[in-house]
């Protein structure tokens, strides 16, 4: 049963303005350290503020499937994005956000089920993407 659905585009352009004004600071705001290293290994080959710009529209598009966007106790550290053996981004939630899910999954009246968020993320230059989906099995 799906429970949640958010989705968000980004224009990197934007994002890369962001980060040459506020540079670490908020880098290290938004990003958990494992973003952050991934982001920086492609720094070389110029394509970091890409993979910053997906990470932080699938933030994005995470907490609106949430129902909270970042309030509530949700921020954007709370929601980390990693890929699985394949390359495949998957959602890690800590914090505000681990707690609202729960909550979430409850008020669905699937309380103790494991719910599964499926994330998929595309661009075309400039323009990011990221679609979430919250479903409890």
């Amino acid at each position: 049963m799906i429970i949640g659905i958010g989705s968000d585009i980004l224009d990197a352009n934007r994002l890369g303005k962001v980060l040459d004004r506020f540079g670490e600071r908020f880098i290290k705001r938004c990003f958990t350290q494992a973003e952050i290293e991934k982001a920086e290994r492609r720094r070389g080959a110029g394509t970091h503020i890409s993979t910053y710009a997906k990470r932080f529209a699938a933030k994005e598009a995470v907490a609106k499937a949430l129902g909270t966007g970042f309030s509530h106790g949700v921020f954007m550290k709370d929601i980390g994005v990693v890929n699985d053996y394949a390359g495949k981004p998957e959602i890690v939630l800590t914090g505000g956000a681990k707690t609202r899910l729960e909550k979430l999954v409850s008020q669905a009246g699937h309380a103790g089920k494991t719910a599964k968020i499926h994330l998929t993320l595309t661009d075309e230059p400039p323009m990011v993407q990221a679609y979430a989906i919250i479903d409890v099995a």
